[in-house]
């Protein structure tokens, strides 16, 4: 980021005389897109818990909330592909992204950045509550200054992404409660997300270890050719969400049908993380990695669906 700083216009100009032409497809690959849609999402069901909890529900505020949050996701990806344009030239799976492709300037993209960060914690600020502000800087911060450069130091930056992915919920829960961030539902909704993450990125680390190595990144799968050290971590986070699922109940928080429906769906992944341990091979990995993709929305909308509200005891 502070090369991109110093760039001088003629680095710039120079840049733009060796781009390749872009393609369809690269402001959304540039931002992160589908990543920054599930970062909104799982703020948006923050606020939908909150205002059902405390009876304060209001489209307008929903809106404000949805469109800070996103442009926050936004920045975050393109802050991310800066950082990491090296590194994603090395890896197969990253190496035809937008800026190791050359097909947008590092300028062009630090700009943007820019504008996307800033805008959306000062929008979140000022149309939502300083608060949810707070928390998206908090995401931001932990994202792109913690959790990116360590990266290339310790294995450790799983649990530190895990963190950063785990704030977005907070946002949103500030936002439909009036500033408060503390008690069962947000405690429930950061645990929730932190403990999903871990068996996701992990399956998704040991399939594709080879291309993590190459690119220079620690992670807990380098070396780890037998699955098994891998399998194993996963199956102790996966176990943290069987807690997890119970917190709504312990807190009053949701209707009693939600609790084994929530308890089932965590205890699924568990056993999926049993049988990636039992065989750890690439179909296994593969089944709990598309596994997590659907648990996380089927545990929010059951979650949501079951929540209490004032009106609904």
């Amino acid at each position: 980021m502070l090369a991109a700083r110093k760039m001088t216009k003629s680095t710039v100009t120079d840049q733009l005389s060796t781009m390749g032409r872009p393609q369809a497809g690269d402001l959304a690959a540039l931002t992160k897109a589908r990543l920054s849609l599930l970062v909104v999402v799982t703020s948006v069901c923050g606020y939908i818990a909150a205002s059902r909890s405390l009876g304060t529900f209001s489209w307008g505020i929903l809106g404000h909330t949805f469109f800070g949050t996103l442009l926050c996701a936004f920045g975050a990806g393109v802050f991310n592909q800066i950082m990491e344009v090296k590194e994603d030239a090395l890896m197969h799976r990253t190496a035809d992204r937008p800026l190791p492709g050359r097909r947008i300037p590092v300028a062009v993209a630090f700009a943007l950045g820019w504008v996307l960060s800033g805008f959306g914690i000062i929008h979140l600020g000022v149309k939502v509550h300083p608060v949810s502000a707070a928390f998206a800087a908090l995401t931001l911060g932990t994202y792109l200054f913690i959790y990116t450069p360590l990266k290339r130091y310790s294995a450790w930056n799983t649990v530190v992404g895990a963190v950063s992915g785990a704030l977005p919920p907070l946002i949103g829960w500030a936002a439909g409660s009036g500033g408060q961030w503390l008690g069962w539902g947000p405690a429930y909704f950061f645990l929730l997300l932190f403990g999903w993450q871990m068996p996701h990125f992990l399956a998704i680390n040991w399939m594709y270890r080879d291309d993590y190595i190459r690119g220079g990144f620690v992670m807990w799968s380098n070396q780890d050719d037998s699955g098994r050290r891998t399998a194993l971590l996963a199956l102790v986070f996966s176990c943290l969400l069987v807690v997890v699922a119970l917190l709504p109940s312990l807190g009053g928080l949701v209707h009693g049908w939600a609790t084994p429906l929530l308890v089932a769906l965590a205890g699924w992944t568990v056993w999926l993380n049993v049988a990636f341990l039992r065989e750890p091979n690439r179909d296994r990995a593969r089944r709990l990695f598309f596994w997590t993709l659907g648990y996380l929305p089927l545990t929010l909308m059951v979650a949501l669906f079951g929540w209490r509200s004032p009106a609904l005891p």
